[in-house]
């Protein structure tokens, strides 16, 4: 199926971290994207998971996208992949919608390592992000390249709920304005 569907896809959250973000292009836009993103989850019912590299170092999530309820997969690794706990907090059928940071290091080894598990995969451009724009382009025609859909913010929400009939489509329309 060519668009998201809600009742097969988690959101992944990988390393919006606080002592990274300063450093981030754009970093704001990032995070208010992926926050939509969250609490449109919340209202439709998606999981979500969350990665955190290094948090010794990087420090946790940062304030803004709240982990409380979701699984929060610490890592060592720049690809989640091998992270303890990662996989099995994926559901097997589930098309994979991921945000985060950096989008040339860590998002995009933990998506090609996705794709050569077979799984669906959706970048959210407006919700990841680099410390240069050269970079987070880059790493985006990259995943494309392999097979991961590029896609909004918008996007992602309004094909999770599909119609204007849907019960939550209010509260997901206000979420983008």
């Amino acid at each position: 199926m060519p668009t998201i569907d809600s009742k097969r896809s988690t959101l992944v959250v990988v390393d919006f971290q606080d002592r990274l973000m300063p450093a981030i292009a754009e970093a704001e836009t990032a995070i208010a994207n992926a926050r939509r993103l969250l609490d449109g989850a919340a209202l439709i019912g998606i999981p979500v998971v969350f990665t955190e590299q290094n948090p010794k170092g990087l420090g946790r999530t940062v304030a803004g996208l709240p982990t409380a309820g979701h699984p929060v997969i610490t890592k060592q690794t720049f690809d989640s992949l091998p992270a303890a706990g990662f996989l099995p907090a994926l559901a097997p059928a589930h098309a994979l919608v991921v945000v985060g940071c950096e989008a040339h290091v860590c998002v995009c080894q933990t998506v090609l390592g996705l794709l050569a598990r077979k799984r669906q995969v959706y970048v959210v451009r407006d919700a990841v992000g680099s410390r240069a724009a050269e970079s987070k382009e880059t790493a985006l025609r990259r995943m494309e390249r392999h097979g991961a859909e590029i896609v909004t913010t918008e996007m992602v929400l309004f094909e999770w709920v599909e119609s204007a009939e849907h019960p939550k489509f209010r509260d997901v329309a206000r979420l983008v304005k």
